[in-house]
């Protein structure tokens, strides 16, 4: 069992008193020195085969975001990887995007 740092489930059908009991629909990864290894290659596989539609990993250390969308394949593809002056269109949400400085604010 893997507990994310962030998780966003679209349909609250997939929800119950002890939380998400289906895939989420997008789930964001913080990354530390402790965790960077298991978040971008165990967590990254688990969410990919788990069918995961979006995949959020975030290195405050570098301020970086990397995107991962799975395709229609099953297989995650990189979207983009974006720096603390860019914005980010939110895949699952059509008109939800995120100004990065905001995130990655001193």
């Amino acid at each position: 069992m893997v507990q994310p740092d962030i998780t966003i489930v679209c349909n609250p059908e997939k929800l119950d008193e002890r939380g998400c009991k289906e895939t989420p629909d997008l789930i964001v990864e913080i990354l530390s020195q402790a965790t960077a290894k298991y978040d971008k290659w165990l967590k990254y596989k688990l969410y990919e085969h788990a069918g995961v539609r979006e995949y959020w990993i975030v290195a405050p250390a570098n301020e970086t975001l990397d995107v991962f969308i799975l395709n229609d394949n099953g297989k995650y593809e990189l979207a983009g990887s974006f720096g603390k002056e860019d914005e980010v269109k939110v895949g699952i949400f059509e008109e939800f995007t995120i100004h990065l400085d905001v995130i990655f604010r001193d």
